[in-house]
């Protein structure tokens, strides 16, 4: 299919610990489209994080096949993987890792530094750029410790888009952050979407959930429902038009 992004057919992970088989994913046969904003939800083992590792590039399956945008994960060595997960594949986490004494400018611009194809004031400019569409312009300068937990998540969802990754995989982005502030993390990836990247959140909240396209379960490795939601929310407010949450 010309527009689909990720197929998975027959995918298996099997785990060995001890003398113990933890099988995490059951055969999971999955399609998803170019611009396509979909969370993936179940309780804690359900397979879920293990998926997103598989498609991110950071694991490798026991058995089955995994196309990403039309290219065979299962030929690719260790060396391929890495240029894949930082050309095509942005990364989102519970946890910012933003480097402590690194501005935001700077952490944003770190995914380019290996990329010797791209001059340093291009990299510069495109770490600019992509801390303007997060709305964290006027916080260049600033450390981690001057942001509070939603500016930390907005420079950290820059450095997963700055360099214009196909598909940006996002693994419980709101579990550390209050209501308010997750759903200005919300509001952010669905101005991502607007623009037509395609995003996938691995969320245990519903009320996350809520607001994506498609909302994929998994219960015991396996798709339990893949249902389109037909009763999205739209983001309780336009980011664009919100102050900054203030500083800790």
């Amino acid at each position: 299919m010309p527009n689909e992004i990720i197929r998975t057919e027959n995918l298996h992970k099997t785990y060995v610990v001890g003398d113990i088989k933890v099988h995490a994913l059951r055969g999971i046969n999955l399609t998803i489209n170019k611009g396509e904003f979909v969370s993936i939800m179940g309780a804690s083992g359900s397979g879920k994080t293990t998926l997103m590792n598989l498609l991110g590039c950071m694991d490798i399956p026991t058995s089955g096949t995994y196309i990403l945008d039309n290219v065979n994960i299962q030929s690719m060595d260790e060396s391929q993987l890495a240029d894949i997960r930082n050309q095509k594949i942005g990364f989102v986490f519970q946890q910012f890792f933003l480097l402590a004494r690194t501005t935001a400018l700077e952490n944003a611009e770190l995914p380019l530094l290996y990329r010797k194809d791209i001059k340093k004031a291009k990299k510069k400019e495109m770490a600019l750029k992509a801390l303007d569409i997060v709305q964290m312009s006027d916080r260049l300068d600033h450390h981690p410790n001057q942001l509070s937990g939603g500016q930390q998540q907005r420079v950290a969802i820059a450095r997963a888009i700055v360099n214009n990754p196909v598909i940006l995989f996002a693994d419980e982005p709101t579990g550390n952050l209050d209501t308010r502030t997750s759903l200005e993390v919300i509001n952010c990836f669905q101005e991502l979407h607007k623009k037509g990247i395609t995003i996938i959140i691995v969320t245990h909240e519903p009320d996350i959930a809520k607001y994506t396209n498609r909302i994929i379960t998994f219960r015991d490795g396996k798709i339990k429902s893949d249902v389109i939601n037909t009763n999205r929310n739209d983001a309780a407010f336009d980011i664009k038009n919100m102050p900054l949450d203030e500083e800790d």
